[in-house]
């Protein structure tokens, strides 16, 4: 995600509240799946899902939640891609044809 999203909610008196569709799309939430909220010492809360869905890839999920966490700690670490390396990259893909939304196999050769 490049740009931080602001969503709200509102409490009900029994103090529930609806968790948005922008936020249930990003953490793949369904009914009935947990969420996990991490307080943070300066009184930040994050929410994420509280278990990985049963394809999710452990190593894959592991090295996001670090991304993730390092992000938020040291933001002023980001920086912007080179275009010079956009370009190069963009050359060294421009003749293959990939299927986005197929899932990768291995007996694929």
């Amino acid at each position: 995600m490049s740009a931080i999203l602001k969503v709200e909610s509102t409490l009900t008196d029994r103090y529930q509240t609806t968790v948005p569709e922008t936020v249930r799309r990003t953490l793949q939430l369904g009914k009935r799946d947990k969420i996990r909220y991490t307080i943070r010492p300066d009184g930040e809360v994050v929410l994420t899902r509280a278990s990985a869905p049963a394809d999710a890839d452990p190593v894959l999920g592991k090295f996001l939640d670090f991304l993730v966490r390092d992000i938020s700690n040291h933001p002023d670490r980001l920086q912007a891609i080179d275009h010079s390396l956009v370009q190069h990259l963009q050359s060294l893909t421009e003749d293959a044809d990939i299927e986005l939304d197929v899932p990768l196999s291995a007996s694929d050769e």
